[in-house]
């Protein structure tokens, strides 16, 4: 008989990458976010690829409010990145994203996937 040691997941990591104004995916990612943290559970919502980074850019127009969205999950404590090389892609600097939403470095991003995968986190790809 083989017995597995499932850690307990204390941290969550959400990578965004799909379309902002024409994909559930943003709004299924602030959901999770806003819930994993009211469980106390430590979380970080990445946006990467291009499409990701424009989530993070202030005052968009549309339908959906994400900036309101995006600031109640940094008031419950979420952390926010922007993948550096979308937003280099798409022409944003770090003036353009909502204030809490950091730009990381390519670096960081897979270092933080190999962190959670070595701890055994949960990481949800939106």
């Amino acid at each position: 008989m083989v017995l597995f040691f499932m850690p307990k997941v204390t941290k969550v990591l959400l990578l965004l990458k799909d379309m902002v104004f024409e994909s559930t995916a943003p709004q299924h990612a602030l959901r999770f976010a806003r819930c994993y943290r009211k469980r106390g559970l430590d979380v970080t919502v990445f946006f990467w690829g291009p499409m990701g980074a424009i989530l993070g850019k202030k005052n968009k127009k549309g339908t959906q409010n994400y900036d309101v969205k995006i600031q109640e999950c940094l008031d419950l404590g979420v952390k926010f990145k922007c993948c550096e090389l979308a937003a280099d892609i798409i022409g944003m600097d770090e003036s353009e994203f909502i204030d809490g939403v950091e730009i990381a470095s390519t670096k960081e991003l897979t270092d933080t996937l190999i962190q959670f995968t070595e701890e055994g986190q949960l990481i949800m790809y939106l």
